[in-house]
């Protein structure tokens, strides 16, 4: 259903009439799946709920599309009605349900006439209005497609079929394995744009995607579920993929057809490309920080180690002094860089982007200790300033007079600056980690749940709480406010100034998105209540951060 943040617009599941939307006027109130394919109609989700006398009508729910909308009153009748005649000759109950995203034009009244449940989402963006489709949506089955009849719903039947079947989870429409009609998508969108941002996202997320940014798409609640979605913005599209690839689902294509759209764009090519690759590169700190910094450190080490003895002749030019000092830089930068990418890894598991982490993140995260980083920093600083030791014991053998050692005080430098990096690099790492007290998790941590922790936070006794207690409920989204970017543009769901559909390590989203109850992951426990406290206090900045803001 819809969290007490967002209304319900046209009729109530608990007011309309019978089969208000679906059309089959006169039809019996326990009609099954078999009679509604017969009738050749689909019923929708406010037809059901008013007919159900035995259970609860989302059980009965085989499919629910999902449309966002945002003024697309000339489109938005003509999809529901497509979707509707869709769902019936695929032969499922289902509903439509359109998000109307803060439309002027009178979409949710045109939507409603066409036989749709319309849910009001005001805070602007695509994503935010998925999410609160996707929340108020009662099908087994989630399809989801725009509103301005590019997508033909007509054709629901093979983008259900691998999920009926059972073959998959999640089904994407690919408009590149199908056919895309003339005037489309623009020459840029479908030989420049479209095809990058989908090699990036399947370079860097080891996942396989024609079209990984095609609207039409259908998964399973439970996939649902699984992908704990939170991106507010057009990032949606991205993240469905790299989500579904994260929690392991089963996955095909099916090709579709894309149609010309009626009205005008509301994409920004330049800007919505950048959101996407932004995005994308952030939820990637192995391939943005760690490996270019390892081959800038690997390169600046051996270029000094080089240039050590003296110039180097490269045949072409002669390599000197101000290599030596270049390479210098390099290797620190380099070695900056990669200690940025694991900080950058453990805020996002620690934020809830728990991607699966490769070489060499799961090698530092399993080895490392705050008193291994400082051993390692140590003995970087002590060979470096032994270094400068010697050149220092050279110039006061000769009386203090001319010194030509630059080089070797550079790589003395480098080392020097490198150990006291790595040194003050662990205990920050230890700190985002592990927290002060060291009692937590290693590389993302979770709190922990428990009569204990209840106790601890509230002040009660533990064997005061009883078992029969139902666990609090998490607070709305709508709670956490957060501030609007300047210069977003409303028109194009750009601006996303609602929080995150679900939070990072206080809790397991739940597809509403609010959290359920909070889990321990590690195999430690708590030696006191103040631990055991401290756990439990949300992390509002952590799990609240906004698409947009990524």
């Amino acid at each position: 259903m819809v969290n007490d943040s967002r209304t319900t617009g046209g009729p109530l599941p608990e007011t309309a009439g019978p089969l208000a939307a679906g059309g089959l006027h006169g039809a019996r109130a326990d009609a099954t799946v078999a009679d509604v394919a017969v009738a050749g109609t689909a019923v929708t989700g406010t037809a059901v709920a008013d007919s159900a006398d035995d259970g609860d009508p989302a059980d009965r729910l085989d499919v629910s599309v999902v449309m966002p909308c945002l003024n697309e009153a000339e489109s938005v009748g003509v999809c529901v009605r497509k979707a509707l005649a869709g769902l019936a000759a695929a032969g499922v109950v289902g509903e439509v349900v359109v998000v109307d995203n803060g439309s002027t034009d009178g979409s949710a009244a045109v939507a409603t006439a066409a036989g749709a449940r319309v849910v009001a989402e005001s805070r602007r963006g695509y994503g935010n209005a998925y999410l609160a489709g996707f929340a108020a949506a009662h099908g087994r089955f989630l399809v989801m497609g725009d509103s301005d009849d590019t997508y033909d719903f007509a054709d629901l039947g093979a983008l259900l079929a691998p999920l009926r079947a059972g073959r998959a989870d999640y089904v994407l429409g690919s408009r590149f394995a199908g056919e895309i009609l003339p005037g489309a998508m623009p020459w840029l969108h479908r030989y420049v744009g479209n095809p990058l941002l989908t090699g990036i996202l399947n370079r860097l997320f080891d996942v396989r995607s024609s079209d990984a940014h095609s609207g039409m798409r259908a998964f399973t609640k439970d996939a649902y579920r699984r992908m704990r979605l939170r991106c507010e913005g057009m990032e949606l599209a991205s993240e469905l993929v790299i989500a579904a690839r994260r929690a392991e689902l089963r996955i095909e294509e099916v090709p579709i057809t894309y149609h010309p759209r009626v009205g005008a764009s509301k994409l920004h090519s330049l800007r919505d490309g950048w959101r996407h690759l932004r995005f994308m590169l952030l939820l990637a700190p192995r391939h943005l920080f760690v490996l270019p910094g390892l081959v800038l450190f690997g390169l600046g080490t051996a270029g000094q180690l080089a240039l050590l003895p003296g110039s180097l002749d490269v045949g072409f030019h002669r390599l000197d002094l101000h290599f030596s000092v270049l390479f210098a830089l390099i290797a620190i930068l380099g070695w900056q860089l990669v200690l940025l990418g694991v900080f950058a890894d453990v805020h996002n598991h620690a934020a809830g982007w728990q991607e699966r982490r490769r070489w060499p993140l799961t090698s530092i995260h399993r080895r490392f200790t705050l008193e291994r980083g400082l051993a390692a920093g140590g003995i970087l600083f002590t060979v470096g300033f032994a270094i400068d030791c010697v050149i220092l014991a050279r110039w006061l053998a000769n009386s203090m007079g001319p010194l030509n050692e630059l080089r070797p005080a550079l790589l003395a430098m480098s080392l020097m600056v490198l150990g006291a990096q790595t040194a003050f690099g662990s205990f920050f790492l230890r700190l985002v980690t592990a927290g002060p007290s060291g009692g937590h998790r290693r590389a993302g941590w979770a709190p922990a749940t428990g009569p204990a922790v209840s106790a601890a936070a509230t002040g009660a006794s533990p064997s005061s709480a009883s078992p029969a207690d139902p666990p609090p409920a998490a607070a709305p989204p709508a709670a956490r406010p957060v501030a609007a970017e300047p210069g977003d543009d409303a028109a194009a769901g750009d601006r996303a100034p609602g929080p995150v559909g679900a939070p990072g390590p206080v809790g397991t989203p739940t597809p509403d998105g609010g959290a359920g109850p909070a889990t321990r992951t590690g195999p430690e426990s708590h030696e006191n209540d103040e631990d055991a406290a401290f756990l439990a206090a949300p992390a509002p900045v952590l799990g609240g951060i906004p698409a947009h803001q990524h």
